[in-house]
């Protein structure tokens, strides 16, 4: 398990324009379930960037286990939210989660599957398949591995993009709008996932601009809108936004 732990974060996109995130402190504990919320444009899929490691902070530093993150990027993983996927792109729901491998399969002595390796240890492939049969029977997608991603329903998209993000070798994991745009079965099933898997030791933060009664469900909250407004349980949060103009959040329903 890994302790992420992000200090006084800043960032702009360019000198001329005022900073997406300013001094945002965060902290995400092993094993537990938390929830970024904030209205449109708060800086939500750009402190997942940063904390991924896709974007470098101006100011402020990032660290796992006490480590730099540039030295422990692979313990972090970022689902992207669905709209930025193309549905259409004609492969199964296998192959796609199967895709998740291949970036963590690389080096400089071998090809993206290792096909040396592998040859070499006829179980690595048994074990493979097993490790991909294992993620979506985890996600509840293994009976429609077969199906093309254009047939599928909202909901088992974001299944199969979380399948996928699960396959790497990641202890923290950042989901991006997971619950947009899915209906109130859909949300309510997602979110039994993601806690299944925060219960199981991984950690997981999930962003999202709706709020609703389902941030119970949650260990953490953090209310961002640029700044940290925000963080502690669930219940603390409901008192402390008594005191926050939250009228730019929306009372809808976060995965539920």
């Amino acid at each position: 398990m890994s302790l992420l732990l992000a200090e006084n974060l800043s960032y702009s996109y360019s000198k001329n324009v005022s900073p997406a995130i300013s001094k945002v402190s965060v902290t995400v504990e092993p094993g537990t379930l938390t929830a970024l919320v904030g209205p449109n444009g708060a800086g939500k899929s750009t402190l997942l960037r940063i904390l991924q490691g896709q974007c470098v902070p101006d100011n402020g530093q990032i660290t796992i286990d006490g480590e730099k993150l540039i030295r422990q990027r692979s313990q972090v993983a970022l689902m992207p939210q669905r709209s930025s996927m193309n549905w259409k792109f004609p492969i199964t729901v296998e192959k796609l989660v199967s895709l998740g491998q291949i970036k963590y399969s690389k080096s400089k002595s071998s090809s993206p599957f290792q096909i040396k390796a592998l040859l070499a240890n006829p179980n690595a492939w048994i074990n493979k398949c097993c490790e991909l049969e294992a993620t979506m029977q985890r996600v509840g997608i293994a009976n429609i591995a077969n199906r093309r991603l254009d047939s599928l329903s909202g909901g088992q998209q974001q299944r199969a993009l979380l399948a996928k993000t699960l396959m790497s070798p990641a202890k923290i994991f950042l989901l991006d709008e997971p619950c947009a745009a899915l209906d109130p079965p859909a949300k309510e099933d997602f979110l039994k996932i993601v806690r299944q898997l925060a219960d199981a030791g991984l950690s997981l933060m999930v962003s999202s601009h709706d709020w609703g009664t389902s941030l119970n469900s949650y260990d953490q909250v953090i209310v961002l809108d640029k700044a940290v407004l925000a963080s502690g349980s669930p219940d603390s949060i409901k008192d402390k936004l008594e005191d926050i103009n939250i009228s730019s959040i929306e009372d809808n329903n976060c995965c539920d």
